[in-house]
């Protein structure tokens, strides 16, 4: 219960501040410098994968594609789609960051942070 208190109020404020980020990433996309917006599509990719795609936070879509390239359809399709910009993009993103998934695993990065030991006293 008290992740998910705490889940709720972070996403209050991280929220309202992901939707100015998107505006920012389209503003600077157009006028400003490529790597500043280059950086917050990677981040935002990495939310979508994990929030929609039900994949690691630290992976992008690319990489979980080609991971899942068996047994989903929508990764066939990613594959097939990012395969009209580059050829094997999603084998050569699973191959950069597959080394990091398997890092955090091992290590238990992923596990949970926030511990369920909220105590009521009567």
């Amino acid at each position: 219960m008290k992740e998910r208190l705490a889940g709720f109020l972070l996403m209050c404020a991280v929220v309202p501040l992901a939707i100015l980020g998107y505006l920012i990433i389209c503003y600077v996309g157009f006028v400003g410098r490529v790597e500043r917006a280059r950086s917050g599509v990677r981040a935002l990719d990495h939310f979508v994968n994990a929030s929609v795609l039900n994949g690691y936070a630290w992976e992008s879509v690319s990489s979980h594609a080609w991971r899942e390239r068996d047994n989903k359809h929508w990764a066939k399709f990613v594959i097939w789609l990012t395969n009209k910009f580059q050829e094997n993009h999603c084998q050569r993103a699973n191959k950069r960051e597959q080394p990091l998934v398997d890092l955090v695993l091992q290590k238990g990065l992923h596990k949970q942070t926030i511990k369920n030991s909220l105590k009521i006293k009567p």
